[in-house]
């Protein structure tokens, strides 16, 4: 599938989308929003995946994000709203390697799930996005296009506090939720018997700046 990338964003142009995007927002406070605008600038300039692919969601739910929180895209006349159009779209064709990893996000969304603070929408949405973002190669803040990792975790605390709360040695993101779900399984994968003898501790914990 081709993708069209139309101005006047430019591809890795995310801070300026960022910025289109909260003039559009519902709640300039709001911190959800923030986040949201963050990961679709991010996603939508990587010239990768078409966006709804790229951040988790099907174009039904990705609709109601964009209504929900950025009211003023609804006339889909500004240019924002165009580019992000171009961007939308699901990539066809899925071979064993994509089921493979639909089953990892799966596992993952439900992990977060499990652990919501409160029923919202923000939740899901927030859920399938954080398990998206787990399957690409960087610190799952920079991946989620966010500002740095305490974002991450405010985001975290906001909707997935029970699981979130359970991160008491400031494990990495990532690392963090994938042990939870080796743990789910009786799996122990580590080579050590605990993190503070192990020589990969610095894959696991320490700054992700």
């Amino acid at each position: 599938m081709t993708i069209m990338t139309p101005a006047p964003f430019a591809l890795a142009d995310s801070a300026a989308l960022y910025g289109a995007l909260m003039a559009a927002v519902a709640d300039a406070g709001d911190p959800d929003s923030h986040v949201f605008a963050c990961i679709l600038s991010a996603r939508a300039t990587d010239g990768a995946d078409p966006l709804d692919d790229a951040v988790g969601l099907a174009p039904a739910e990705l609709d109601r994000l964009l209504s929900k929180h950025f009211p003023a895209l609804a006339g889909r006349g500004s240019s924002v709203a165009v580019y992000l159009a171009a961007r939308r779209g699901r990539r066809q064709g899925r071979g064993v390697a994509d089921l493979v990893l639909a089953e990892e996000m799966d596992d993952l969304r439900t992990l977060l799930l499990d652990h919501v603070t409160a029923p919202a929408d923000e939740a899901v949405w927030l859920a399938s996005m954080v398990a998206r973002a787990c399957l690409f190669s960087n610190h799952l803040w920079q991946d989620l296009g966010l500002t740095g990792r305490k974002d991450l975790s405010g985001l975290l605390l906001r909707h997935f506090g029970p699981l979130a709360e359970k991160n008491t040695g400031d494990m990495k993101w990532k690392k963090f939720f994938y042990k939870q779900l080796c743990d789910r399984e009786g799996l122990n994968l580590c080579k050590a018997p605990s993190c503070g003898v192990c020589t990969d501790f610095k894959l696991c914990f320490g700054p992700e700046e």
